[in-house]
């Protein structure tokens, strides 16, 4: 009997790059808190917190299962940026990364019932210098709302990407190819393309 696999993330970017490797799983939302602790740096942040949720919905939940938890952060000159919290913190995330080389964390966690592993992916994003229109405009369209450094790659956000470094998914909020190749090595996932090469 195959395991049950459980996405501890209620984030549908999450989602639809979880379905890229794993048709079959359900989505538990955590309720772990996500604070920051004083001087946490990102990776130490994103890989307390994916465990975490990992743990919050392994221990409400049974069976034979495996238990994916993740989280993103965006971090420029060490200053954490997590999700804006209104409009004006969202102006003050997207003028302080305008022009610049930030860089994208995102921490995974999975459980399973014989072992656990958990990584943390980085990737750097370079960004045009943005006008203080751009900037009003995009905070108006609503995107940059529930997103990690106020905006989102896959979306209008991507018009203010010069360059990136490292694994794209990673930045949406999910590094996909990395989760395939560790779960596959332990055995916890099939291939995902059907039939013989």
């Amino acid at each position: 009997m195959q395991r049950s696999v459980i996405l501890a993330s209620g984030s549908p970017r999450r989602k639809e790059l979880l379905k890229e490797i794993c048709k079959d799983f359900v989505v538990i939302t955590s309720e772990f808190d996500e604070m920051v602790f004083p001087r946490e740096s990102p990776d130490a942040l994103v890989k307390r917190l994916s465990i975490g949720k990992a743990e919050d919905v392994w221990d409400c939940t049974k069976g034979d299962r495996i238990v994916i938890g993740a989280d993103t952060v965006v971090a420029l000159d060490g200053e954490i940026m997590g999700k804006p919290a209104d409009a004006g913190d969202a102006r003050r995330m997207l003028k302080k990364l305008s022009g610049k080389i930030h860089q994208v964390y995102t921490g995974v966690a999975v459980l399973w019932d014989s072992g656990r592993d958990s990584f943390v992916s980085v990737s750097q994003v370079e960004f045009y210098p943005l006008s203080d229109g751009e900037i009003d405009a995009y905070i108006a369209s609503g995107e940059p709302f529930g997103k990690a450094g106020a905006y989102a790659i896959q979306l209008g956000g991507k018009l203010f990407v010069k360059a990136i470094s490292g694994d794209y998914s990673n930045i949406v909020g999910f590094p996909v190819a990395e989760v395939y190749h560790r779960m596959s090595k332990l055995g916890l996932l099939p291939s995902p393309f059907p039939g013989k090469l």
